[in-house]
């Protein structure tokens, strides 16, 4: 009998996030306060006989607020890398039908692909039984992406180098805030191009560190050294960021390499009034989210 699997893929927020200059094969070290929020991919999963090919979809969710076009080639899917790479640790097939039902927008700082990608390796190993462990989940996860192995797990960490140090936090009181969502894109290539013709900044683990640690994070307190990159790239987030500090009197931080827009909130009424003060005046569609553990996945 087949067995089905729904597994939720969280987004991820950088609270902290500090970019070092890129070493000898281009990429960037980084020092990252990262953490995952309640705002959910759906990944369903069903077994399929031994003889079987596996079957991948991705659609947009009812709930999504901000969706692009779905039209990248299966090779670069990295669920479906994700499940190939898997095949390739444990050297069988793994025969499933997949259906993507996407929330977190496309391209939009907040790691929706690199969390598809767990789900994908999380779902797997529990579906089949594979009792692979975590530290070579990530391991694998390393090939497919820096945010992948993070999100693997999920919660609250301090990540660093190329996304393969995971350093676990403690759990703390829950931090609440408002997404926004602007119509335009900042692919993640060309603000790393950006931030390196400009930039002369090192690396700051400290920064990162004394953020989280500490009890309480206030508005002001977040901070992205990809920020200013993402603003050039797309200008258009800067008008957002003015408009929406104006509305509201708050600080309006960048995730991630953008072009998805934040604002850290007192608790989850806070956050929902900002996300309907900024949809009722600005038509910038967003989402109230808490701070959240990865949640274990659901037998169908």
């Amino acid at each position: 009998m087949a067995r089905k699997l729904l597994v939720q893929a969280p987004a991820k927020l950088n609270l902290a996030l500090s970019v070092g200059p890129p070493n000898d094969s281009g990429m960037h070290p980084i020092s990252s306060w990262m953490v995952t929020v309640d705002l959910f991919d759906e990944l369903h999963l069903e077994t399929l006989p031994a003889e079987h090919f596996s079957l991948f979809a991705t659609v947009w969710h009812g709930e999504a607020l901000h969706r692009s076009d779905i039209d990248w080639p299966i090779d670069k899917d990295l669920v479906h890398r994700a499940h190939a790479a898997l095949e390739r640790h444990v050297g069988r097939e793994l025969p499933v039908k997949c259906r993507l039902e996407k929330r977190i927008p496309v391209g939009g700082g907040l790691g929706g692909g690199s969390s598809d990608a767990a789900a994908m390796l999380r779902g797997l190993n529990e579906l089949f039984d594979l009792r692979v462990p975590t530290v070579e989940l990530r391991t694998i996860a390393s090939s497919l992406g820096s945010d992948v192995p993070f999100l693997v797990d999920g919660g609250s960490a301090i990540v660093g180098g190329l996304g393969e140090s995971i350093e676990t936090l403690d759990r703390r009181a829950p931090i609440h805030a408002t997404l926004l969502f602007p119509g335009v894109a900042c692919p993640t290539g060309a603000v790393y191009k950006e931030f390196d013709r400009r930039s002369r900044a090192a690396l700051d683990e400290a920064r990162v560190r004394g953020l989280s640690g500490r009890d309480t994070i206030g508005p002001d307190d977040p901070f992205n050294d990809l920020a200013w990159a993402a603003q050039q790239i797309a200008p258009a987030i800067t008008d957002d960021i003015e408009e929406i500090g104006e509305l509201i009197d708050l600080p309006v931080h960048v995730s991630g390499s953008g072009s998805t827009l934040f604002v850290i909130c007192s608790d989850p009424l806070h956050a929902s009034a900002v996300t309907v003060q900024c949809m009722a005046k600005l038509k910038i569609p967003g989402v109230a989210v808490t701070t959240t553990p990865t949640p274990p996945a659901k037998p169908l």
